[in-house]
């Protein structure tokens, strides 16, 4: 399993710089999930493959870019267009997708242009539960399973990401065995935050985090990855430690990595700090941010607040 893509994650961020960009190709989305962090979603705003290659070319550091939504696929020709330049540059890509929009030449597109990862969201085993939740048709869950299947096949890493709220947290390890099943070897646990600007409130409860975590850990297979997300700033208070193929991703959110929506508004991070630091097409430099700090950033990275950690350690805040 390459991790070339979560790399940077993978040390602590010891310096502050753009390493990382995630780009909101469009806000437009045909899911309505109510977890979801999407950035003003639905707004209508987009931007053009090409716009985002010339405020790529202008960021020399950069070692990974990340396409979001919204539904990126919806802009699918964009995509394949970012993602080819960031390929001739070496630049590590993650396509954010739910899946639905998929096929088998798609797929074969993406791996042509030199898409690293494919990252798509898996909750449901059944597409009954899955059609219940999204209130979309079930065809929709055994085409998404179709799609994650045909991926697994490709050179292009597939991360399977399931986040741990009160709908999946005893069934965590059932969601684990499907993925293996579809020949995935890498499972993402998003630990689930409380997030005012979605309304999104049915957090897992720590003790109910613990035990999934251990049991994933307890069952993993030798030949398989597991990834805990916005776990790391407490993984030791709840007795969480790495090993071979276990790993706590530390959070390079506002230190290491920005979100750029289709407006040219530059966000903190879209999921935990959606906090507006310029826009690109207002006179803010992507290149010198971190040189020229705004006060919003600056502030954020003096105080590092965690919203993972403020929901599950109240006491703490």
């Amino acid at each position: 399993m390459s991790m070339k893509y979560k790399s940077l994650e993978l040390d602590k961020p010891l310096t502050y710089e753009l390493e990382g960009l995630e780009v909101g190709v469009t806000s437009n989305c045909n899911f309505r999930c109510d977890y979801c962090c999407a950035y003003n979603r639905n707004d209508g705003q987009s931007i053009k493959g090409r716009e985002v290659v010339r405020i790529l070319e202008e960021l020399p550091n950069l070692k990974r870019v990340r396409l979001s939504g919204g539904e990126v696929t919806l802009k699918f020709e964009d995509c394949v267009e970012i993602v080819s330049y960031c390929a001739s540059r070496g630049i590590q890509t993650q396509l954010n997708s739910n899946g639905s929009l998929l096929n088998a030449e798609r797929i074969e597109q993406l791996e042509k242009a030199g898409l690293t990862t494919i990252h798509i969201s898996f909750n449901f085993t059944t597409a009954e539960a899955f059609s219940r939740y999204y209130n979309i048709h079930t065809s929709i869950y055994d085409k998404i399973r179709e799609n994650i299947t045909m991926f697994a096949k490709t050179s292009v890493d597939v991360v399977l990401e399931t986040l741990l709220f009160s709908e999946t947290q005893d069934k965590m390890q059932e969601i684990s065995d499907h993925v293996y099943a579809m020949g995935v070897r890498t499972h993402e646990i998003q630990n689930s935050i409380i997030m005012g600007h979605t309304g999104w409130k049915a957090i897992a409860a720590r003790e109910q985090l613990k035990n999934a975590v251990n049991e994933l850990i307890a069952r993993k297979k030798e030949d398989t990855t597991l990834y805990f997300t916005c776990m790391d700033r407490f993984m030791e208070q709840l007795g969480f430690q790495e090993q071979p193929g276990v790993y706590f991703p530390h959070c390079i959110e506002g230190k290491k990595q920005l979100h750029l929506h289709g407006n040219g508004d530059i966000l903190i991070s879209e999921l935990c700090h959606p906090v507006i630091i310029g826009n690109i097409y207002k006179g803010t430099s992507l290149k010198d941010l971190y040189s020229n700090m705004p006060a919003p950033l600056s502030d954020f990275l003096d105080k590092l607040p965690c919203p993972a950690l403020d929901a599950l350690f109240p006491q703490e805040v």
